[in-house]
């Protein structure tokens, strides 16, 4: 099995970190610019370092000094890239933000790794920022390929479309094979927060701080009493009905204020993920939101994965955010496999 180091770039909570060292990957640093980021990214990987850097300030020469000679070199990461995603849709674009994928582009000139991986929002696929960075991706000669998976394939108990890029100066490279393809493969919600402990809306977990439930208002509290799971609030009584959907604009908009369903999988997990009326952010039999913790594993980290410092109040709106933005460790594990694998066979043909 060839051995393969990486750097994390724009590194987060450490769930891209998370996943390719499940698959056998040693990540040795990982860079953010949100200092919020140290805490989860170095206490749950003491191995790696963490580095508080804006990327567009990191050198290609600084990257090679964190990989070790005679290793097969991976360069990771999912550059912001919200303009394109489908929360952003009617925002005017921060250009700052997918700025940084040029800021990729021009690190995997400077510091050449053998292999690249990104993950990033599915709307990218066909804008000009992406195609750009598949182009100095071939002219620095490198064999790429790219899709949208479902992270529901690969043992994330949540629908979480993204769009996948492997690449690969070594040889042929491909996207990872499903590891639970399709319906009847997927883990439910149920197989995922089963066993947790019952909570009331404003209660907290005493063993865990991030099991914590949102007080919600009366008005809400009726409404997620009224939801049935699956549902909509159009199957509320007519008096629970928000305004903005009795009006025309907001009677096609059911993408809120919606319990999950035991049966299926979460979903997709956002930054604002804790808050019921959200999104389907529900909880399938108790009459609350889901907790930091539920996101967390919807999310596929560890149950013990650990976002702030023992005996640290929890910033719920950080952690949140923390959470809606991280690669989903268990499809970075599947692309960790891949890229191993396809490491080992080209070292087998030299």
């Amino acid at each position: 099995m060839a051995h393969i180091e990486a750097v994390d770039l724009f590194c987060g909570a450490g769930g891209l970190t998370a996943g390719l060292q499940a698959a056998g990957v040693r990540v040795t640093a990982g860079i953010d610019v949100d200092p919020a980021c140290r805490y989860p990214f170095e206490a749950n990987h003491p191995g790696a370092r963490f580095v508080e850097r804006d990327v567009s300030q990191v050198t290609g020469g600084e990257l090679q000094a964190c990989w070790s000679p005679g290793v097969v070199r991976l360069l990771a990461g999912c550059a912001p890239c919200q303009p394109f995603s489908s929360y952003a849709r009617g925002r005017p674009a921060d250009h700052t933000k997918w700025g940084m994928l040029y800021q990729f582009s021009r690190l995997v000139r400077e510091s050449q790794p053998d292999l690249v991986t990104m993950e990033n929002v599915l709307g990218l696929e066909a804008q000009e920022p992406f195609a750009d960075f598949v182009h100095t991706l071939r002219e620095c000669g490198f064999e790429v390929c790219h899709a949208v998976l479902n992270a529901a394939d690969y043992g994330v108990p949540q629908r979480r479309r993204r769009l996948v890029l492997l690449a690969s100066r070594l040889g042929p490279v491909s996207l990872p094979q499903p590891t639970h393809p399709g319906r009847g493969h997927w883990v439910s919600v149920k197989d995922a927060i089963g066993e947790l402990p019952v909570l009331a809306h404003g209660q907290s977990c005493p063993e865990d701080p991030l099991h914590r439930a949102a007080m919600l208002s009366p008005l809400n509290l009726a409404r997620i009493q009224a939801s049935k799971p699956g549902g909509t609030w159009r199957d509320w009584p007519t008096y629970l009905v928000a305004d903005c959907h009795v009006r025309e604009s907001g009677r096609r908009s059911t993408g809120v204020y919606g319990r999950m369903s035991w049966d299926d999988p979460s979903p997709t997990m956002t930054t604002l993920c804790t808050g019921y009326g959200n999104g389907r952010f529900g909880h399938p039999a108790q009459d609350r939101g889901i907790t930091l913790r539920e996101a967390a594993i919807f999310q596929s980290f560890p149950r013990d994965y650990r976002f702030v410092p023992p005996g640290v109040d929890v910033p719920n709106k950080t952690v949140s955010r923390l959470i809606g933005n991280a690669v989903p460790p268990k499809l970075a594990e599947a692309v960790g496999r891949q890229l191993l694998e396809a490491a080992s066979h080209s070292r087998a043909g030299q």
